[in-house]
């Protein structure tokens, strides 16, 4: 194998994985059959290949930028489930 358990349970222990000791070996197989796929996709020659972020040609779907009116703070606030001088009320979540 390429990947051995004890770097299986690391890589669970980064992500905050629990994975219990009977999963560990079929996690730790099915991780090896991963990088064995990786590995075989290094064999490909991509010297004459473009680098590029997505599979198939993209332009940009955003609208232009354009100055817009502000909705005002009564309007922002008015779906709120709670609000109050003219904020989002929202639960502490730090003691």
């Amino acid at each position: 194998m390429k990947i051995s358990q004890k770097e299986v349970e690391h890589v669970a222990r980064l992500a905050r994985l629990s994975i219990e000791p009977e999963g560990l070996q079929v996690m730790t197989s099915q991780m090896d059959a991963i990088l064995g796929y990786v590995e075989k996709l290094n064999e490909l020659d991509t010297t004459e290949i473009e680098p590029m972020a997505h599979a198939v040609p993209m332009s940009n779907a955003f609208r232009e930028d354009e100055i817009q009116p502000v909705i005002g703070i009564e309007r922002a606030l008015q779906n709120a489930p709670a609000s109050g001088e003219n904020c989002f009320k929202v639960p502490k979540v730090i003691e």
